[in-house]
């Protein structure tokens, strides 16, 4: 049975909107086919409601990643509930669905306007959907086929076989997010791919209304580096293309592309690298690797998407390894919340904040990079430019993107295993949230939290900071690997705010052993109010496919 992914709506009357992966249906008529009573809820906002949807082009929204669509005029804490809300269909896909959803509405496709839904799949597919009917995909192109740059055989990984890791199953293909340009109509998809003994990375560029290659793409993502780490030979580090593998969420910054790259499974030898690819010649304008004279460093954020501000600086997180106590900037990056410049697409190292801990997130694989770099909107205060990181530790840092540490002392190295530092704005205790293997959102001075094995939480921004004493739990706790919330809501207006999540705790293999995703969805002023769930009803009409890891809900 092919994988899918489902199609939600909200009951009303007369008209259809789009909601992304999930879906408003005010159709009569639809709310019959499935045996429902329609209800005339909202009919005068509807016309108005039309003309504001909001694009879904990257990660988790936006830049900063903040998960909020704030444009949402429909849904609300009155309307969604099993009498009103519910899957209206699913589409079969071949590949499991890492990454998420990405929607854009308006396009002409072979004459007729559509609202697009983007999918991408771990067999190297990419799909475009009609948002709005069930049916055939719009068109279907192959990043693995001759006419996207692939070769006679060439195909998608067999994880088991070919990686000897079960950590994506049962192929590997695309994992990232894509990014739309939604100007320029085009997709930008990395996908990873193996021909014969060869394993490939490869940057594209889809035609949005076609899914065909534009010139001049696409290209080969490779490179060296000069060092003496792990993998290294003469004293150049290649990048090694059978145990990179991109996860995070890919940027579209000042035209260029930002991929990053951690491994599988923490199979080596690997690093952390960080490329910017021009999209105009389709070339690679730089690049940035952790941990050219040691090992690991890779750049995980469970699919979060690399994180920029309006500045054009990029911030990211590494995962455990090697880190240089003794340079200052240091050259090794390990466990480090990096800030870096993007002139011209030269990737520079321009501040950084790494844990006085290091050692022991090292030594115990407590990675920091484990979970996605929230960039907040400019607040109220002394420091309006704040980001927050968190890890498997579960431990919150709250950083100043105008100047990370102190005095730019960077790191303060100490032996014991405890969260202190100084040095930079506020840090929350071990274990304020569950171990992040995801990542918060954030909308009207609140984030959203849910770490693994944690109940969500949120935790008020209070005169420009976060107030860790403040912090609210509801009573619903999960497992592995958490979730990444998502929030929609019409502005700030009382009643409109929605937390979305999707429990994945199910994942595995395909085939007998894994469970259903399901998904939540929580009055975004009270998260312990549950407005509904996809387990809610004794027919379970609203159950979705198999959980997949790291998937997040987009909403429209």
């Amino acid at each position: 049975m092919p994988d899918s992914f489902v199609v939600c709506k909200h009951i009303s009357a007369h008209s259809t909107f789009n909601l992304g992966t999930f879906k408003l249906e005010t159709s009569a008529r639809a709310c019959r086919r499935l045996g429902l009573v329609a209800t005339l809820i909202l009919a005068t906002a509807l016309a108005t409601a039309a003309q504001i949807q909001t694009n879904v082009l990257t990660q988790h929204n936006d830049i900063g990643r903040t998960g909020q669509n704030t444009n949402e005029t429909i849904l609300n804490t009155s309307n969604v509930n099993v009498a009103h809300f519910a899957k209206l269909f699913s589409l079969p896909v071949a590949g499991q669905v890492y990454a998420q959803p990405l929607y854009v509405q308006n396009v002409t496709i072979n004459g007729t306007s559509h609202n697009v839904l983007i999918v991408a799949t771990e067999t190297d597919h990419v799909y475009a959907f009609d948002a709005d009917t069930k049916g055939a995909a719009l068109w279907t192109a192959s990043m693995v086929d001759q006419a996207h740059g692939g070769k006679s055989g060439e195909h998608s990984l067999q994880s088991s076989t070919t990686i000897g890791c079960t950590d994506l199953q049962p192929q590997i293909g695309i994992s990232s997010t894509p990014v739309i340009d939604a100007t320029a109509k085009t997709i930008y998809v990395e996908a990873k791919s193996q021909l014969g003994s060869t394993y490939i990375h490869r940057l594209h560029a889809l035609d949005l209304t076609t899914g065909d290659e534009k010139a001049p793409g696409p290209v080969e993502i490779t490179a060296s580096v000069s060092g003496t780490g792990d993998g290294s030979e003469n004293g150049i580090v290649t990048f090694d293309a059978l145990h990179q593998h991109n996860r995070a969420g890919l940027l579209l910054l000042n035209d260029e592309v930002y991929i990053a790259f951690a491994s599988h499974c923490d199979f080596g030898p690997y690093h952390g690298w960080l490329f910017a690819y021009n999209t105009t010649k389709f070339t690679r304008s730089s690049v940035l690797m952790t941990t050219p004279n040691g090992g690991l460093g890779g750049l995980w954020m469970a699919g979060s998407g690399v994180a920029a501000d309006g500045h054009g600086n990029i911030y990211i997180a590494s995962g455990n390894g090697s880190f240089d106590t003794t340079n200052v900037p240091a050259t090794e990056l390990a466990d480090t919340v990096l800030k870096l410049g993007t002139t011209n697409g030269n990737i520079s190292l321009l501040d950084y904040f790494t844990p006085s801990d290091q050692n022991c997130l090292e030594t115990l694989d407590i990675d920091l990079g484990s979970g996605g770099v929230l960039v907040l909107p400019t607040q109220p205060g002394a420091h309006p430019d704040l980001l927050v990181a968190a890890g498997k530790e579960g431990a919150i840092y709250v950083v100043n993107r105008d100047q990370m540490t102190v005095n730019n002392v960077h790191y303060a190295g100490k032996s014991n295993c405890t969260t202190d530092d100084p040095e930079i704005l506020k840090e929350s205790a071990s274990g304020a949230v569950g171990g992040m293997w995801s990542m918060p959102a954030y909308w009207n001075s609140t984030l959203y939290y849910w770490g693994a094995g944690d109940v969500l939480k949120s935790i008020p921004v209070t005169g420009g900071l976060p107030d860790f004493t403040s912090i609210t739990g509801n009573s619903t706790s999960i497992g592995f690997p958490g979730a990444t919330p998502s929030i929609s809501s019409n502005g700030t207006t009382a009643g409109t705010a929605i937390v979305w999540a999707i429990d994945s705790s199910q994942y595995g293999s395909p085939g007998p052993g894994p469970g259903p995703a399901v998904l939540h969805a929580y009055d975004a002023t009270n998260i312990s109010s549950e407005l509904w769930n996809s387990t809610l009803t004794v027919d379970h009409r609203d159950q979705p496919g198999n959980a997949v890891k790291f998937s997040v809900p987009t909403i429209d």
